[in-house]
């Protein structure tokens, strides 16, 4: 595994709420990491180091290795908590993997040829992103960093759905692998009218409806 996906911890021993704060000041954040057939083991991290590592989005969907005095976890992030207003980590949860059991994750989704698609390009649409990412499940060595979702020929009101996308070998979504599998194919991405236009051709619509009303009035008034 890449080194960039290391990260330095200790076993935490002082628990509870003033412990947590106190070591918030001195530079670290609680963490915990838990599954794989073992217990649960309270630690610190660094924090300006793991807020680095952050900086890079394939770290929240790659295999990251922490090293705990002289052992190596393997582990995903599983949560992650941050301060309510400060630009602050306050907590994180890491799961451990077995190399040869599936994991369940989420993994960004980057969306590539916007600038080239149909809809918008050639139809004056507006692209608009129904999900940033999607759960997916596989063994740890096949783990993406990321699924790319080719919009170049989105046409003007179509979709494209969980089932179209393009998977690497090994990588199932995790919503479609059940018997309703057809209930949870999700729109991912979609070409709509611009919003502008849309309200001009309902304003142009009340307007003639306005009209129209209005000359039923002036008959009505020439009858009587």
């Amino acid at each position: 595994m890449s080194e960039a996906n290391t990260l330095n911890a200790e076993v935490r021993k002082d628990m509870g709420k003033g412990a947590s704060r106190r070591l918030r000041h001195s530079g670290l954040i609680p963490a915990v990491i838990y599954g794989g057939g073992k217990d649960s083991v309270a630690l610190t991290l660094n924090h300006d180091e793991f807020f680095h590592a952050l900086e890079n989005e394939s770290f929240y969907s790659s295999i990251i290795t922490l090293k705990v005095g002289k052992k190596k976890e393997k582990a995903i992030l599983k949560d992650l908590q941050r301060h309510p207003w400060k630009n602050l980590l306050s907590h994180a949860d890491f799961l451990r993997v077995k190399m040869d059991e599936e994991i369940t994750t989420n993994v960004p989704l980057h969306f590539i040829n916007e600038d080239n698609c149909h809809g918008v390009k050639m139809e004056g649409g507006q692209l608009t992103h129904l999900f940033n990412d999607v759960e997916i499940t596989c063994l740890p060595n096949d783990l993406p960093e990321y699924i790319d979702v080719d919009v170049a020929a989105l046409e003007l009101g179509s979709t494209i759905h969980l089932t179209e996308l393009v998977l690497p070998e090994g990588v199932e979504i995790t919503a479609l692998t059940g018997p309703d599998a057809e209930e949870h194919d999700q729109g991912v991405v979609s070409v709509i009218k611009k919003k502008a236009e849309t309200e001009e051709v309902a304003e142009a619509g009340e307007a003639a409806e306005g009209e129209e009303a209005s000359d039923s009035s002036e008959e009505e008034k020439s009858e009587d």
